[in-house]
């Protein structure tokens, strides 16, 4: 069985991370090991953490890229799999992510992002999301998308990939404040298919509870289509508020 390491960026996360690392704890099989990289929370982020089994690191810099590539550099598992602080993942993770990589026809994957609240389902959003994942690339890169199989995922569907993939393109750009997974989608079908699993990841929708349903998706529209334009990730960025 090939072996997994699980990297969570996290920044001020303690409303959602012990609920997160709970469920990862509990995975069937467990996985190699689980590596939170911290980009200087000023809240109980990283005490909770330190309540858990596993390798907990402070990044040298704020920003996910950084982080996540960071978390990669300690990683010991032929596969990486990334998965943000406020996303809930199934049981039996690990055996998706072997038996799809299995396949070295694919170089990467990820899930369908179901986004929830505490009692509400986004299913506009989440529709939107998983649409996205096909016309996005489809539109900016036909292509990839027609002839490579590029699909766009982004970080909450919990992208994995293989460990030496990663590196060979170089992993996420550390220098883009906003898209970084995206980008690495682009540099990951240059080694197989991007692929996305008939499966369901539970993520927040903090967001969108924050902006509401109408301005969020107009904003990931416009942030979309201005990305696949090529307008700088450091003016997307604006459009993109940090909400916890």
């Amino acid at each position: 069985m090939a072996s997994l390491s699980i990297i969570i960026p996290t920044l001020n996360e303690e409303a959602c991370l012990e609920q997160t690392l709970s469920y990862l704890t509990l995975l069937e099989p467990s996985p190699t090991e689980i590596i939170v990289v911290d980009g200087g929370s000023e809240d109980d982020t990283v005490r909770i953490a330190k309540n858990y089994e596993g390798i907990l690191i402070t990044s040298s810099a704020k920003g996910r890229g950084i982080q996540m590539n960071e978390g990669a550099k300690l990683a010991t598992g032929d596969y990486l799999c990334f998965v943000h602080a406020d996303t809930l993942v199934p049981g039996d993770l690990v055996t998706l992510i072997e038996k799809t990589l299995n396949d070295h026809k694919i170089a990467c994957g990820g899930f369908i992002s179901l986004m929830k609240g505490d009692q509400t389902t986004r299913w506009g959003t989440s529709l939107h999301n998983y649409l996205k994942t096909y016309y996005a690339p489809l539109v900016f890169r036909p292509y990839l998308f027609l002839f490579k199989g590029l699909r766009l995922l982004f970080g909450d569907q919990v992208m994995f990939c293989r460990r030496r993939n990663f590196w060979q393109c170089g992993g996420f750009d550390a220098n883009l404040p906003i898209m970084e997974d995206a980008d690495l989608c682009l540099k990951l079908v240059a080694y197989g298919r991007i692929y996305l699993l008939n499966r369901v990841v539970e993520s927040s929708d903090r967001r969108v509870a924050k902006l509401g349903s109408l301005k969020a998706n107009m904003i990931y529209l416009w942030i979309g289509i201005l990305w696949g334009l090529g307008v700088n990730a450091d003016y997307l960025k604006q459009f993109y508020a940090d909400i916890r």
